[in-house]
Protein backbone atom coordinates (compact mmCIF):
# COMPACT_ATOMS: atom_id res chain seq x y z
CA UNK A 1 0.00 0.00 0.00
CA UNK A 2 1.40 3.38 -0.97
CA UNK A 3 -0.06 6.87 -0.89
CA UNK A 4 1.68 9.91 -2.32
CA UNK A 5 1.17 11.71 0.98
CA UNK A 6 3.05 12.81 4.06
CA UNK A 7 1.69 13.32 7.57
CA UNK A 8 1.71 16.25 9.99
CA UNK A 9 0.37 15.72 13.53
CA UNK A 10 -0.17 18.60 15.95
CA UNK A 11 1.00 16.99 19.17
CA UNK A 12 -0.95 19.21 21.58
CA UNK A 13 -3.92 21.57 21.72
CA UNK A 14 -3.79 24.57 24.01
CA UNK A 15 -7.59 24.86 23.95
CA UNK A 16 -7.95 21.42 25.58
CA UNK A 17 -7.08 20.85 29.21
CA UNK A 18 -7.36 17.61 31.13
CA UNK A 19 -6.44 19.26 34.42
CA UNK A 20 -3.84 17.34 36.40
CA UNK A 21 -3.68 14.66 33.71
CA UNK A 22 -2.29 17.01 31.04
CA UNK A 23 -0.03 19.01 33.37
CA UNK A 24 3.02 16.70 32.98
CA UNK A 25 2.53 15.69 29.33
CA UNK A 26 1.32 16.69 25.89
CA UNK A 27 -2.25 15.74 25.01
CA UNK A 28 -1.11 13.25 22.37
CA UNK A 29 1.07 11.50 24.98
CA UNK A 30 -1.90 10.75 27.27
CA UNK A 31 -2.03 7.04 28.19
CA UNK A 32 -5.09 5.26 26.82
CA UNK A 33 -6.54 1.78 26.71
CA UNK A 34 -4.19 0.03 29.12
CA UNK A 35 -0.97 0.12 27.07
CA UNK A 36 -1.26 2.84 24.43
CA UNK A 37 -0.90 6.60 24.05
CA UNK A 38 -3.36 8.72 22.09
CA UNK A 39 -0.77 9.43 19.38
CA UNK A 40 -0.35 5.69 18.71
CA UNK A 41 -3.67 5.61 16.86
CA UNK A 42 -2.97 8.45 14.41
CA UNK A 43 0.61 7.30 13.80
CA UNK A 44 -0.68 3.77 13.14
CA UNK A 45 -3.40 5.11 10.81
CA UNK A 46 -0.78 6.93 8.76
CA UNK A 47 1.61 3.96 8.63
CA UNK A 48 -1.24 1.60 7.71
CA UNK A 49 -2.06 4.02 4.88
CA UNK A 50 1.44 3.73 3.43
CA UNK A 51 2.62 7.12 4.71
CA UNK A 52 6.34 6.96 5.50
CA UNK A 53 7.10 10.60 6.31
CA UNK A 54 5.46 12.01 9.45
CA UNK A 55 6.17 15.19 11.39
CA UNK A 56 5.13 15.78 15.01
CA UNK A 57 4.62 19.47 15.69
CA UNK A 58 5.44 19.85 19.38
CA UNK A 59 4.46 22.53 21.88
CA UNK A 60 5.70 22.32 25.45
CA UNK A 61 5.72 19.30 27.79
CA UNK A 62 7.08 17.17 24.98
CA UNK A 63 9.51 15.00 26.97
CA UNK A 64 7.09 12.11 27.51
CA UNK A 65 6.13 12.28 23.84
CA UNK A 66 9.78 12.02 22.77
CA UNK A 67 10.41 9.19 25.24
CA UNK A 68 7.46 7.28 23.80
CA UNK A 69 8.00 7.82 20.07
CA UNK A 70 11.81 7.66 20.12
CA UNK A 71 13.13 7.12 16.60
CA UNK A 72 9.77 5.83 15.39
CA UNK A 73 10.92 2.20 15.36
CA UNK A 74 7.63 0.91 16.78
CA UNK A 75 5.85 2.27 13.69
CA UNK A 76 8.63 1.31 11.22
CA UNK A 77 9.46 4.99 10.85
CA UNK A 78 13.14 4.73 11.77
CA UNK A 79 14.13 5.11 8.14
CA UNK A 80 17.16 6.35 6.22
CA UNK A 81 14.86 8.51 4.09
CA UNK A 82 11.72 10.20 5.41
CA UNK A 83 10.61 8.58 8.71
CA UNK A 84 9.47 10.27 11.92
CA UNK A 85 10.47 13.90 12.55
CA UNK A 86 9.88 15.71 15.83
CA UNK A 87 9.68 19.38 14.87
CA UNK A 88 11.13 22.02 17.21
CA UNK A 89 9.06 22.94 20.27
CA UNK A 90 7.38 26.30 20.39
CA UNK A 91 9.37 29.04 22.08
CA UNK A 92 7.54 30.66 24.99
CA UNK A 93 4.54 28.43 24.32
CA UNK A 94 3.46 28.52 27.96
CA UNK A 95 3.13 32.29 27.89
CA UNK A 96 1.74 32.73 24.40
CA UNK A 97 -1.15 31.27 22.43
CA UNK A 98 0.47 32.15 19.11
CA UNK A 99 3.31 30.76 17.04
CA UNK A 100 6.34 32.77 15.99
CA UNK A 101 7.62 33.12 12.43
CA UNK A 102 10.65 31.05 13.43
CA UNK A 103 8.43 28.17 14.47
CA UNK A 104 6.35 28.34 11.29
CA UNK A 105 9.61 28.31 9.35
CA UNK A 106 10.41 24.93 10.94
CA UNK A 107 7.13 23.54 9.59
CA UNK A 108 7.85 25.06 6.18
CA UNK A 109 11.28 23.43 6.04
CA UNK A 110 9.78 20.04 6.82
CA UNK A 111 7.16 20.45 4.09
CA UNK A 112 9.60 21.71 1.47
CA UNK A 113 11.99 18.81 1.98
CA UNK A 114 9.33 16.30 0.96
CA UNK A 115 8.33 15.31 -2.56
CA UNK A 116 4.85 14.07 -1.58
CA UNK A 117 1.87 15.53 -3.37
CA UNK A 118 -0.53 15.56 -0.41
CA UNK A 119 -0.40 16.20 3.32
CA UNK A 120 -2.63 14.60 5.92
CA UNK A 121 -2.83 17.09 8.81
CA UNK A 122 -4.31 15.71 12.05
CA UNK A 123 -4.93 16.91 15.57
CA UNK A 124 -3.89 15.29 18.82
CA UNK A 125 -7.23 14.49 20.44
CA UNK A 126 -8.89 11.99 18.07
CA UNK A 127 -8.74 8.22 18.50
CA UNK A 128 -9.82 6.11 15.52
CA UNK A 129 -8.59 3.14 13.49
CA UNK A 130 -8.69 3.73 9.76
CA UNK A 131 -6.64 4.19 6.63
CA UNK A 132 -6.66 7.34 4.52
CA UNK A 133 -6.90 5.70 1.09
CA UNK A 134 -10.57 6.55 0.58
CA UNK A 135 -10.05 10.01 2.11
CA UNK A 136 -7.29 10.86 -0.38
CA UNK A 137 -9.19 9.35 -3.31
CA UNK A 138 -12.33 11.30 -2.39
CA UNK A 139 -10.29 14.49 -2.13
CA UNK A 140 -8.84 13.96 -5.60
CA UNK A 141 -12.25 13.17 -7.13
CA UNK A 142 -14.01 16.17 -5.50
CA UNK A 143 -11.75 18.76 -7.06
CA UNK A 144 -11.55 20.49 -3.68
CA UNK A 145 -8.62 22.48 -2.38
CA UNK A 146 -9.02 21.07 1.13
CA UNK A 147 -10.95 18.09 2.51
CA UNK A 148 -11.96 17.75 6.14
CA UNK A 149 -13.05 14.50 7.78
CA UNK A 150 -16.19 14.53 9.93
CA UNK A 151 -18.65 12.17 11.58
CA UNK A 152 -22.18 12.37 12.93
CA UNK A 153 -21.87 10.96 16.46
CA UNK A 154 -19.61 13.53 18.09
CA UNK A 155 -21.85 13.84 21.13
CA UNK A 156 -21.56 10.15 21.94
CA UNK A 157 -17.90 9.99 22.98
CA UNK A 158 -17.02 13.57 23.86
CA UNK A 159 -18.66 16.87 23.04
CA UNK A 160 -17.84 18.16 19.55
CA UNK A 161 -16.03 21.47 19.17
CA UNK A 162 -16.63 22.35 15.53
CA UNK A 163 -19.91 21.82 13.68
CA UNK A 164 -19.81 21.86 9.88
CA UNK A 165 -22.57 23.19 7.64
CA UNK A 166 -22.21 21.30 4.37
CA UNK A 167 -24.18 21.97 1.18
CA UNK A 168 -25.83 19.38 -1.06
CA UNK A 169 -22.62 19.01 -3.10
CA UNK A 170 -20.58 18.14 -0.01
CA UNK A 171 -18.73 21.45 0.36
CA UNK A 172 -18.38 23.35 3.64
CA UNK A 173 -20.22 26.67 3.69
CA UNK A 174 -19.98 27.45 7.40
CA UNK A 175 -18.34 26.21 10.59
CA UNK A 176 -19.45 26.95 14.15
CA UNK A 177 -17.61 26.42 17.42
CA UNK A 178 -19.81 24.83 20.12
CA UNK A 179 -23.07 26.46 18.98
CA UNK A 180 -25.88 26.40 21.58
CA UNK A 181 -28.24 24.94 18.99
CA UNK A 182 -26.43 23.03 16.28
CA UNK A 183 -28.21 23.04 12.93
CA UNK A 184 -26.09 20.10 11.80
CA UNK A 185 -24.88 16.83 13.31
CA UNK A 186 -21.70 16.88 11.23
CA UNK A 187 -18.78 17.22 13.63
CA UNK A 188 -15.26 17.87 12.39
CA UNK A 189 -12.67 15.25 13.33
CA UNK A 190 -9.81 17.68 12.83
CA UNK A 191 -8.20 15.69 10.00
CA UNK A 192 -7.39 17.43 6.71
CA UNK A 193 -6.15 16.43 3.28
CA UNK A 194 -4.64 19.04 0.95
CA UNK A 195 -1.82 19.48 -1.49
CA UNK A 196 1.58 20.03 0.06
CA UNK A 197 2.26 23.10 -2.08
CA UNK A 198 -1.07 24.63 -1.02
CA UNK A 199 -0.26 24.16 2.66
CA UNK A 200 3.11 25.85 2.08
CA UNK A 201 1.31 28.77 0.39
CA UNK A 202 -1.19 29.04 3.25
CA UNK A 203 1.56 29.16 5.88
CA UNK A 204 3.61 31.63 3.82
CA UNK A 205 0.57 33.88 3.49
CA UNK A 206 -0.01 33.74 7.23
CA UNK A 207 3.58 34.69 7.88
CA UNK A 208 3.39 37.57 5.36
CA UNK A 209 0.29 38.96 7.08
CA UNK A 210 1.73 38.55 10.56
CA UNK A 211 -0.85 35.92 11.46
CA UNK A 212 0.86 33.58 13.88
CA UNK A 213 -1.97 31.19 14.71
CA UNK A 214 -1.56 27.85 12.97
CA UNK A 215 -4.27 25.28 13.53
CA UNK A 216 -6.39 22.78 11.67
CA UNK A 217 -9.63 24.67 11.92
CA UNK A 218 -8.04 27.98 11.00
CA UNK A 219 -7.42 26.29 7.64
CA UNK A 220 -11.01 24.99 7.42
CA UNK A 221 -12.21 28.57 7.99
CA UNK A 222 -10.83 29.43 4.58
CA UNK A 223 -13.99 28.00 2.95
CA UNK A 224 -14.83 31.52 1.68
CA UNK A 225 -11.74 31.62 -0.55
CA UNK A 226 -10.98 27.92 -1.08
CA UNK A 227 -13.13 24.90 -1.86
CA UNK A 228 -13.39 22.84 1.35
CA UNK A 229 -14.98 19.41 0.97
CA UNK A 230 -16.46 17.29 3.77
CA UNK A 231 -15.63 13.57 3.93
CA UNK A 232 -17.80 11.49 6.24
CA UNK A 233 -16.20 8.86 8.49
CA UNK A 234 -18.60 6.18 9.72
CA UNK A 235 -16.39 4.22 12.13
CA UNK A 236 -15.84 4.76 15.85
CA UNK A 237 -14.06 8.03 16.65
CA UNK A 238 -13.35 9.08 20.23
CA UNK A 239 -12.78 12.77 20.98
CA UNK A 240 -10.66 13.68 24.00
CA UNK A 241 -11.74 17.23 24.88
CA UNK A 242 -11.91 17.11 28.67
CA UNK A 243 -11.45 14.89 31.72
CA UNK A 244 -15.04 13.72 31.30
CA UNK A 245 -14.58 12.77 27.63
CA UNK A 246 -11.29 11.01 28.42
CA UNK A 247 -13.01 8.99 31.16
CA UNK A 248 -16.06 8.21 29.02
CA UNK A 249 -13.88 7.21 26.06
CA UNK A 250 -11.83 4.91 28.29
CA UNK A 251 -14.98 3.29 29.67
CA UNK A 252 -16.37 2.87 26.15
CA UNK A 253 -13.55 0.38 25.45
CA UNK A 254 -15.41 -2.08 27.67
CA UNK A 255 -18.14 -2.15 24.99
CA UNK A 256 -17.53 -4.92 22.46
CA UNK A 257 -18.47 -2.85 19.40
CA UNK A 258 -16.11 0.01 20.28
CA UNK A 259 -13.23 -2.25 21.26
CA UNK A 260 -13.60 -4.40 18.15
CA UNK A 261 -13.72 -1.36 15.85
CA UNK A 262 -10.58 0.17 17.35
CA UNK A 263 -8.45 -2.95 17.81
CA UNK A 264 -9.83 -5.78 15.67
CA UNK A 265 -10.76 -4.08 12.40
CA UNK A 266 -7.78 -5.56 10.55
CA UNK A 267 -5.46 -2.58 10.95
CA UNK A 268 -2.94 -3.04 13.78
CA UNK A 269 -2.36 -0.32 16.38
CA UNK A 270 1.37 -0.02 17.01
CA UNK A 271 2.94 1.23 20.22
CA UNK A 272 6.21 1.20 22.10
CA UNK A 273 6.60 -2.34 23.42
CA UNK A 274 7.51 -2.90 27.06
CA UNK A 275 8.22 -6.50 27.93
CA UNK A 276 6.48 -7.38 31.19
CA UNK A 277 5.62 -10.61 32.95
CA UNK A 278 1.97 -11.71 32.73
CA UNK A 279 -0.45 -10.33 35.28
CA UNK A 280 -0.61 -12.39 38.46
CA UNK A 281 -4.06 -13.05 39.93
CA UNK A 282 -4.00 -14.28 43.52
CA UNK A 283 -6.49 -16.66 45.15
CA UNK A 284 -8.98 -14.02 46.33
CA UNK A 285 -8.83 -11.89 43.16
CA UNK A 286 -12.22 -11.15 41.58
CA UNK A 287 -12.21 -9.75 38.02
CA UNK A 288 -15.15 -8.80 35.79
CA UNK A 289 -15.66 -6.75 32.60
CA UNK A 290 -12.24 -5.09 32.71
CA UNK A 291 -9.18 -4.48 30.56
CA UNK A 292 -6.00 -5.44 32.43
CA UNK A 293 -2.53 -4.98 30.99
CA UNK A 294 0.54 -7.07 31.80
CA UNK A 295 2.78 -6.94 34.86
CA UNK A 296 -0.03 -6.36 37.39
CA UNK A 297 -0.58 -8.02 40.76
CA UNK A 298 -4.25 -8.38 41.60
CA UNK A 299 -5.33 -9.45 45.09
CA UNK A 300 -8.64 -7.57 45.33
CA UNK A 301 -11.80 -7.00 43.28
CA UNK A 302 -11.86 -5.16 39.94
CA UNK A 303 -15.08 -4.31 38.06
CA UNK A 304 -15.55 -2.48 34.74
CA UNK A 305 -12.15 -0.79 34.85
CA UNK A 306 -9.12 -0.14 32.65
CA UNK A 307 -5.89 -1.18 34.36
CA UNK A 308 -2.49 -0.24 32.91
CA UNK A 309 0.86 -2.03 33.34
CA UNK A 310 2.45 -2.96 36.66
CA UNK A 311 -0.48 -1.96 38.89
CA UNK A 312 -0.85 -3.52 42.33
CA UNK A 313 -4.32 -3.85 43.85
CA UNK A 314 -4.08 -5.22 47.38
CA UNK A 315 -6.47 -7.62 49.14
CA UNK A 316 -9.88 -6.48 50.45
CA UNK A 317 -9.77 -3.59 47.98
CA UNK A 318 -12.46 -2.85 45.37
CA UNK A 319 -11.81 -0.90 42.17
CA UNK A 320 -14.96 -0.16 40.19
CA UNK A 321 -15.42 1.89 37.02
CA UNK A 322 -11.88 3.32 37.25
CA UNK A 323 -8.90 4.13 35.03
CA UNK A 324 -5.69 3.09 36.81
CA UNK A 325 -2.48 4.08 35.03
CA UNK A 326 0.96 2.52 35.09
CA UNK A 327 2.85 1.65 38.31
CA UNK A 328 0.01 2.62 40.67
CA UNK A 329 -0.13 0.93 44.07
CA UNK A 330 -3.52 0.63 45.81
CA UNK A 331 -3.23 -0.60 49.39
CA UNK A 332 -5.48 -2.88 51.43
CA UNK A 333 -9.08 -2.15 52.47
CA UNK A 334 -9.66 0.60 49.89
CA UNK A 335 -12.75 1.36 47.81
CA UNK A 336 -12.42 3.31 44.54
CA UNK A 337 -15.28 4.11 42.18
CA UNK A 338 -15.27 6.51 39.20
CA UNK A 339 -11.63 7.45 39.79
CA UNK A 340 -8.69 8.21 37.48
CA UNK A 341 -5.30 7.48 39.06
CA UNK A 342 -2.35 8.81 37.09
CA UNK A 343 1.03 7.10 36.77
CA UNK A 344 2.99 6.27 39.96
CA UNK A 345 0.16 7.34 42.29
CA UNK A 346 -0.13 5.66 45.70
CA UNK A 347 -3.32 4.98 47.69
CA UNK A 348 -2.81 4.34 51.40
CA UNK A 349 -4.73 1.66 53.36
CA UNK A 350 -8.41 2.25 54.12
CA UNK A 351 -8.98 5.09 51.65
CA UNK A 352 -12.41 5.50 50.03
CA UNK A 353 -12.73 7.56 46.86
CA UNK A 354 -16.08 7.83 45.06
CA UNK A 355 -16.66 10.13 42.09
CA UNK A 356 -19.54 10.56 39.69
CA UNK A 357 -19.41 9.02 36.18
CA UNK A 358 -19.64 12.55 34.74
CA UNK A 359 -17.17 14.00 37.26
CA UNK A 360 -14.55 11.37 38.13
CA UNK A 361 -12.06 11.92 40.92
CA UNK A 362 -8.61 12.60 39.44
CA UNK A 363 -5.39 11.88 41.34
CA UNK A 364 -2.32 13.36 39.65
CA UNK A 365 0.94 11.72 38.62
CA UNK A 366 3.03 10.52 41.56
CA UNK A 367 0.53 11.74 44.16
CA UNK A 368 -0.11 9.90 47.42
CA UNK A 369 -3.48 9.85 49.11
Amino acid sequence: MFNNAMGLILADNKKISLGELSTPRALSAMPFGGRYRIIDFMLSDMVNSGIKNVGLLTYNKYKSLMDHTGTGAAWSLDRKNDGLHILPPYVNSEASSTISDEELTGVMDFLRQSRSTYVIVAGSNIILNTTFDDFISSHEASGADISVMYNRDGTKYGNPSYILDIDEDGFVRDMLFNPPKAASSKCSLGILCLRRDLLIDIIAKQMAHGTTHFGIHSIVKMFDELKVYGFEYSGVALRINSVQSYFNSSMSLLTDSVRNNLFWSGNPVYTKVKDEAPTLYFDNADMSDSIVSDGCRIYGKVEESVIFRSVTIAKNTTVKNCVIMQDVHISENCYLENVILDKNAFVRPGVKLVGHPDYPVVIGKGAGI
